[in-house]
């Protein structure tokens, strides 16, 4: 945990889950660039009395100061609205419940909202922390596009190495017209004037593509991929190699699909055995929208799966009955927004021990460079290479 400064106090913070060996803090100097600029913007600070919807906060520090101000205006009798929190991410909101709770602040001080779920009818200041991904940025813009008047204050934050032209152009097609401010500590404001009248045009997301004939079982059916999703439009490599990987399995079973993505794997083990059970896990609500949504098509289409399945947001494993799963098939990620390190995979190996039944089996995808082999050993006490290509390797571990 560490403190930042800012003119509303000082606030303690952290990432989430709290991990000793994370370096990163859960704020960057975008954050505090656009929380300043709040306050001494040329002209006056900017009215925070209207509905405040703040779009993207990482770790929940922008929410928590806004909700600081606000209970500070609301001690002096001067009515503010709850700040909306819209997010894609059930880390970064579990972040902001446990960021307003150290500071003292009660956990409805903050709406907190997924990017599936209906924006606020009217939107008078809008903040947005500029994602990696520009495609989930369109598509959010797109939703809060008709949400926004023109007199609303458009404000967008990020490090100079997440603000493209692209970024820039994209705010003046669907918003309206936009410039940036200098750069200060590496960081970026974009100031953005609505335009209600500006013919932006559909919002291009989601979009389907179809999967190639060596995808195993899959082969040929169709994936729906909402925006931001990882590897949208196409089957990435490693995934390939594990789909044409998997064995045949027959009989009752729960499976997992562990970081499910757009729940291509999920969707292979329903199709495959027709009795499983099929949780797909993930802390993308991007990534769950389109795993149901692949997974509702090619089952309504008559493809053979009368599986039941359940899409759950969650910090991998976190809250799963122990001892109930039978396989977990899994692609973990490598990084978390600008950290890359083991932390996440070492937690989904972890979880997916604790939640696998004796004999139950733990199926993963990697890069060969990252060496997971020798972390399933040392939780395991077994690991077999099931398949692998230059990039790549399949690995298998099995509950003794």
């Amino acid at each position: 945990m560490d403190r930042m400064t800012t003119a509303r106090g000082d606030l303690d913070l952290a990432r989430f889950p709290e991990d000793p060996r994370d370096p990163l803090r859960a704020w960057d100097a975008a954050d505090e660039y656009l929380l300043r600029h709040l306050d001494e913007r040329e002209g006056g600070p900017v009215d925070l009395s209207g509905s405040l919807v703040v779009l993207g906060d990482r770790w929940g520090a922008l929410s928590t100061a806004l909700a600081t101000a606000r209970a500070t205006a609301l001690a002096a009798q001067r009515p503010v609205h709850r700040p909306v929190q819209i997010s894609d991410s059930f880390l970064g909101q579990q972040a902001t419940r446990a960021n307003l709770e150290r500071n003292g602040l009660d956990a409805d001080a903050v709406q907190l909202r997924t990017t599936r779920d209906a924006p606020p009818d009217r939107i008078d200041v809008l903040l947005v922390r500029v994602p990696k991904s520009l495609a989930l940025l369109e598509d959010q813009l797109h939703r809060l596009a008709p949400h926004v008047h023109e007199g609303t204050v458009v404000v967008g934050a990020g490090m100079v190495t997440e603000i493209h032209t692209s970024t820039l152009k994209l705010f003046e097609r669907v918003l309206g017209p936009t410039r940036t401010s200098l750069a200060v500590r590496k960081a970026r404001l974009i100031f953005c004037s609505p335009d209600p009248a500006l013919p932006r045009g559909a919002d291009p997301w989601p979009r389907s593509h179809t999967l190639p004939a060596d995808a195993g079982v899959v082969s040929g059916l169709t994936v729906v991929d909402h925006a931001g999703v990882f590897s949208a439009e196409r089957l990435d490599a490693g995934t390939r190699l594990l789909l044409g990987s998997l064995p045949a399995r027959t009989g009752p079973e729960h499976v997992v699909d562990l970081g499910c993505g757009n729940g291509v794997v999920g969707l292979a083990a329903a199709l495959s055995n027709g009795e499983a059970e099929v949780t797909f896990i993930d802390e993308s609500y991007q990534a769950l929208a389109s795993a149901e949504a692949t997974f509702r098509a090619n089952t309504a289409a008559g493809t053979g799966a009368e599986t039941v399945a359940r899409f759950v947001a969650a910090d991998g494993l976190s809250g799963f009955p122990p001892g109930t799963a039978d396989l977990v098939l899994n692609n973990p990620p490598f990084h978390t927004h600008r950290g890359r390190t083991d932390a996440t995979a070492w937690r989904m190996f972890n979880g997916s021990r604790a939640a696998l039944r004796r004999g139950g089996e733990l199926w993963v995808v990697g890069n060969r460079h990252l060496g997971y082999h020798v972390k399933l050993r040392r939780l395991f006490g077994n690991c077999e290479v099931v398949a692998s290509d230059p990039k790549f390797v399949v690995l298998r571990a099995v509950k003794r």
